[in-house]
């Protein structure tokens, strides 16, 4: 079942929410543990078909999701997420275990902001998370 994990309370405007799809629940748990340690929120999804419906509800700041999930894999995951005006912004990487570059070019060209290769330390992961992270445009007003 998808869940937003340890959730206290409303969503804070400063800490970035993360979802996490992955058909292997030690994978999720394990990505969205050390995340919300590191001061970000995690929402997880067991599959793609979940994954689409949580980002449309949570509009998260990032998707990291896994190619190989049932019901719906990572790459027809990211293609509706891509294709839809309310969540096409929104930075996905995509991770596999898989290292055919076909692969990766596939998930690319469907819309993934980055690609990475599993195993993937959670350090990694972090490292990739804040790099996708939409900065705020300075501002430029002066009054």
């Amino acid at each position: 079942m998808s869940r937003l994990v340890h959730d206290r309370g409303p969503r804070s405007s400063t800490k970035p929410v993360v979802l996490i799809a992955d058909d292997v629940q030690d994978a999720r748990d394990i990505y969205a543990a050390y995340l919300e340690a590191r001061g970000f929120r995690a929402a997880t999804a067991r599959d793609g078909e979940e994954a689409v419906v949580l980002t449309l509800s949570l509009r998260p700041d990032v998707v990291v999701m896994d190619l190989a999930m049932p019901r719906l894999d990572g790459i027809g995951a990211t293609r509706r997420l891509k294709n839809d005006p309310r969540t096409a912004a929104i930075p996905i990487a995509l991770l596999t275990g898989y290292p055919e570059r076909a692969i990766h070019e596939g998930a690319l060209e469907a819309g993934a902001t980055v690609f990475l290769t599993k195993p993937c330390l959670p350090e990694d992961l972090e490292s990739a998370v804040r790099r996708l992270i939409p900065r705020p445009e300075p501002s430029t007003d002066r009054s």
